[in-house]
């Protein structure tokens, strides 16, 4: 199995330790790779006009990729791109943080609160949680007013507000699994767990291992991504008629994970 991490940011700050994360979540026989977008890029998307940018890079990064890999991770909470990126995906599935998040949340619990970075943040990912069908289990987003690459500066600082408004989300909230709303907040969910008692779920494993377990199904099933009615694909004669993906997919930095032998 071929799995494809996309961090959709003109920056690989954070793609190392995303990889290091998902080559020890990985199951035996997976081989893992991650990329950036080109540095030109936007260094982060919390502004839909920051997403739009990049949306584009996304659906030919997944066209091109759906060659080679059985599944593509697209490593950001705002689900940037999930829609557009699946029409083209051919055979190969393509998750994303906050729908495979709580998709898990809510088999491990009856509610569920998100912790956030921004304020900002708050209405597209609402938007998207409701869109998913699960709505109803959750009972809060709280925010931590830090913003992407804050997370990572100084981890007793978040840590500490992660903590502080988990325990609120839990206590005051009601809730009874917690979700990470960024992939930037990897590296705390185990001490949340210890600390607060209940499921915490990372941004980064949970879209991965779903990517893993869907990929599965398509292997073992044939449950590959559906193309009829409001899942269907481009025509192909238009896409070879329009030249629209002749050029090679724009990329930054590209690591690979550690190779699988057979």
């Amino acid at each position: 199995m071929r799995v494809l991490w996309i961090d959709p940011i003109g920056t690989d700050v954070f793609t190392p330790d995303m990889l290091k994360i998902l080559e020890e979540a990985k199951r035996e026989g997976t081989q893992v790779d991650a990329i950036s977008l080109p540095p030109d890029r936007p260094k982060h998307v919390e502004y839909h006009a920051y997403e739009g940018l990049v949306i584009g890079d996304l659906v030919r990064i997944a066209y091109e990729a759906s060659l080679e890999y059985d599944a593509i991770v697209i490593g950001c909470f705002y689900d940037v791109g999930l829609r557009e990126a699946r029409e083209i995906s051919r055979r190969a599935v393509v998750t994303a943080p906050c729908q495979s998040a709580t998709a898990i949340a809510s088999n491990l619990g009856n509610t569920f609160s998100v912790l956030v970075g921004r304020r900002k943040w708050i209405p597209k990912m609402t938007e998207n949680v409701h869109l998913y069908g699960h709505g109803h289990r959750m009972v809060s987003m709280r925010p931590l007013e830090l913003g992407v690459h804050d997370f990572q500066t100084d981890h007793d600082r978040t840590c500490e507000r992660l903590l502080t408004e988990g325990r609120k989300a839990v206590q005051d909230d009601g809730a009874e699994v917690l979700i990470l709303g960024c992939t930037a907040e990897y590296g705390f969910h185990r001490q949340m767990q210890d600390e607060l008692g209940v499921p915490v779920i990372d941004a980064v494993t949970a879209p991965f291992k779903y990517a893993e377990f869907l990929a599965e199904l398509a292997e073992r099933f044939g449950w590959h991504p559906s193309r009829v009615w409001g899942s269907e694909a481009p025509p192909r004669q238009e896409i070879e008629g329009w030249g629209l993906f002749r050029q090679p997919a724009p990329m930054g930095t590209r690591l690979p994970g550690q190779q699988v032998t057979a």
